[in-house]
Order: C-alpha cells, then structure tokens, then sequence
C-alpha cells in the first residue's frame, strides 16, 4: 500500500490549495476532512483526480497511509477545533510523529500545545501561512516554529513549496521554539492591517481632494514603481479600475464597514501587555470597529455636517505629498511590528532572526513589498538595532518625508477627513523622537492622589521620591510604583 509524505486535515479552499501545491512538488499528500463523505471524495474526484493526493475517510485511515515519522498538517478554523483534533490524534500516534497547525492559531495556545505534545514524546508545529488561496496554490510564505526537532523533517516539504525571492531564497525558515511562528504571523497580520488602513486613508484624503477611482486607479499604480511597490499597492490600483455592470466605479458601491478575524485585535493586545506603543495598527484595528458602527455614523454625519472641500492647490504636488505621507506612516507600523516581536523576544526567551524575517516576508504574503528589502539589509547591518527608524536607511528616508508628512495630516484634520493611522503614526514619531514628554507632570499627579512616587532628574535612576503636596502628611521616599 503507497504511504504519503504528509497528512492534511481540513481541505476548503486553503487546504485544497496546500495539498495541490504539495504534490505537484513531488510529496504524495494523504487528505482528510470532517465531512469526508463530501468534500474528500469531490476533491478526489475533482481538483486532485490523477494526481498523487489519497483520500481518506477516518483519522485511523490517515494516520496508517503516513509515513514515519508521520507530519499532519491541520488547516483549520482556530482554537477548539484544534484541540479538539489533537485529542482524537493523541492515541493514533506514536514518539516522534510531528503534528502542524497551519491555522491563524493565538500563539499562548500554540505554546500550551507544543508543550502537551513535546510531555507524550510527540512534537508540534504551529506555522504562519501568509498568502491566501493563490499563495497557498503557487508559494506562500511560511512562518514555522515549535519543536526544533520537527524542522528537519518538514524543511523539505515547507520550502519546496513556499514563495522564493528573486535569488531563489525559501520564504520559510525556522523561527524559534514553542509559539514563535504563530506570533510572527501574528505580528504579520497586524502590520497588514496598518498597511490597509493607511492605503485606505490615502484613498480617502485623495478622494476629497476630487481625484476619481479612475484617477487614483492610475495614481496608485504609478506609486507601485516607487518605495512603496507592493501586492497592496498593486491591487488597490487593480480594485479601482473595477467597474461594475452599469459600467460605473464598484468601489462606490461597496458598504463602508469593515470586518476583522481577530490576529489585529490579539496583537494590540499583546503590545499592552509587553508595554510597547503600538499605536498604529491598534488604530487600525479600532478604525475598523467604527467602521462597522455604520447606522451611527450616518445619523452622527447630519448632526455635524461638514463644509465641502475643495482644493485649489497643485494636483501633482497633492499627489507626491500624499505618497510621501504613506511611505512615511508605512515606516512606523513596521518600526512599531518589530519594536513589539523584540520585547515578546525577550519574555518567551526567543532567538528571533529580525532580517530573515523580513526576508521570509518577501514573497507569497499579503505584506509583501520591495520595502521588506531595506528591513532586511537593516538588521544585517545591525542585528541589535533598537528601532528600525534610527537604520541609516530609514533615518534619512523620515527626514526627507517629514515635511510632506506633516502637511498632509495638518490638511486632513484641517478639512475633517479622518486619518486615525497616518496620524498615529505622526504622533508617535515625534514622541519618540522627543528627549523630554510630559510624563513629569503625569508622575507629580499619581504621587499627589496616589503617593506612586518618582524619580528627580537630579538623582539617579532607580530612587524614588514622595512629595507631600497637601502639607498634611509626611513626606518620605518610597521604592514603589504602580
């Protein structure tokens, strides 16, 4: 009986996709789905007819049509479907039978499950996949981490069958122990919401301005032959340019509220919890919550009506400030990506290679850019780079972009068209970029109604000091803070 290299649980269109990509590479792939009955037996007479993809109609059968070391790859829904499989997989296998969840899994469960299976003598993958159904189909990216002793035996099947950069380089590699591919995809997913909302953003100052969906279809693809090529980019230029059956703009008809599956909310999350300020693309997540508040967006817009714009600058020069603008804002919602994967670093204890991720972003993801480049070419120059605006590169590019930067924020609050991103961004910039903030005065007000204390520009850091500031109590140094 023929065994498969590789198992795959789930097979809708992500993991019809994998399965074909798989064998079409060379790897026998056996296939299994909840309702097998259905979907294996149309997928087998379907798609994958002639083809080295065997069906199979029970776990048992899967699991006996592997070969050892069995690798199954689960395609499915997040969070308790996967522990749900688990369970049932557990009595099938045996010591060093590589389980993989190529879902968008929380990493914490990820980490939880890699340590359940690494306890029975089992090891576990949780892997990013970036790219959608054609990445799926022809190259996506792949985020890999887990049991450092699987990767040797998935490395094959991973990388044949990822996207390849222009010199041929795998967009796969390992990434670290326990949940650190999950969370790199995580953080993947959540710089590409920041990246939507201020390509959106950009769209929407622009349509104020009075450029039409034809126009910006044309502005958008002139853009992707600049900084900010991009597969955004290129299909924003591509979704303009659509016309409906009538004839006219789709974009103008489509509803304006959007939805989200929930890796932009668990990165915001997460950046609370590692006390890093992520304020773009937690904007961006918060931008698609009022979104889809649309009926009260509606009966809000008649209460405060808003004077009609109307330009009489330069086109041209509106344009390039624009671009300006979103390469700029662009620069942050990675600087602040990365800011946040160093800290979860250092928590999870993990050895995360900074330019090879970039690196494996290059090709097959939703993010993927010509920029990614720069990023990669920074943290080989500087492994230990603190924050990717302060690269040469990146140093010089905000300086330049500054101005125009500015201007175009400026206008849009000026004109009342929303930029919550590209503003973000701004802000955070010049706080980080400022030697001394406010936060003084922050301090002498928790002290005053909280005796937190605080540290004196004249002493060193680490002692702290409690001021009576009523005069009614006494005045000692303290050691605490909350």
């Amino acid at each position: 009986m023929k065994k498969a290299d590789i198992g795959l649980i789930g097979i809708a269109v992500m993991g019809q996709a994998l399965a074909l990509n798989m064998e079409s590479k060379g790897f026998t792939v056996a296939v299994y789905d909840m309702n097998p009955d259905e979907t294996v037996a149309g997928f087998i007479s379907g798609r994958a007819e002639g083809k080295n993809i065997i069906g199979t109609f029970t776990l048992e059968e899967l699991v006996s049509r592997l070969e050892r070391p069995r690798r199954i790859m689960m395609m499915i829904r997040a969070g308790k479907p996967v522990d749900d499989y688990i369970e049932k997989l557990l009595p099938l296998l045996e010591p060093g039978d590589i389980l993989i969840d190529g879902g968008n899994s929380h990493f914490p469960d990820t980490m939880r499950r890699c340590a359940l299976l690494e306890s029975k003598g089992l090891l576990y993958i949780g892997t990013g996949v970036s790219g959608g159904e054609e990445g799926a189909l022809r190259g996506p990216s792949m985020m890999p981490g887990g049991s450092p002793a699987a990767w040797p035996y998935v490395k094959p099947i991973f990388q044949s069958i990822c996207a390849k950069t222009e010199d041929g380089t795998p967009c796969c590699d390992w990434v670290g122990e326990n949940g650190a591919g999950h969370f790199v995809k995580m953080i993947h997913n959540g710089i590409e919401y920041g990246d939507m909302q201020l390509i959106c953003e950009a769209y929407s100052i622009l349509s104020a301005v009075g450029f039409t969906p034809d126009e910006m279809s044309e502005i958008f693809r002139g853009w992707n032959k600049t900084e900010l090529k991009s597969y955004l980019i290129e299909i924003t230029g591509e979704i303009l340019a659509k016309k409906d059956t009538d004839g006219t703009p789709l974009i103008d008809k489509i509803l304006d509220t959007a939805g989200q599956k929930g890796t932009g909310k668990w990165t915001g999350i997460t950046a609370l919890d590692e006390g890093v300020p992520l304020t773009l693309i937690t904007e961006a997540v918060f931008a698609r919550c009022l979104s889809a508040a649309k009926d009260a967006r509606t009966a809000a817009s008649r209460l405060f009506p808003r004077p009609e714009v109307k330009f009489t600058g330069s086109r041209r020069e509106c344009i390039e400030d624009v671009r300006q603008a979103l390469y700029a804002a662009k620069i942050i919602s990675y600087a602040q990506g990365y800011d946040l994967m160093r800290a979860a670093a250092r928590t999870y204890g993990w050895n995360l290679n900074y330019g090879g991720i970039a690196l494996m972003w290059r090709g097959g993801c939703i993010i993927r850019s010509a920029f990614l480049g720069k990023i990669r070419d920074a943290y080989a120059e500087n492994p230990e780079l603190e924050n990717l605006i302060t690269a040469p590169y990146f140093r010089q590019a905000l300086t330049e972009l500054l101005p125009a930067w500015r201007r175009v924020v400026a206008a849009a609050v000026t004109c009342g068209v929303p930029v919550p991103a590209m503003s973000a961004a701004l802000a955070y910039f010049d706080g980080y970029t400022s030697a001394r903030l406010p936060a003084n005065l922050l301090q002498a007000q928790r002290d005053y109604f909280g005796s937190h204390t605080y540290e004196r520009l004249d002493a060193p850091r680490g002692q702290f000091f409690h001021t009576d500031w009523t005069g009614t109590s006494a005045a000692t140094a303290g050691s605490y803070t909350v």
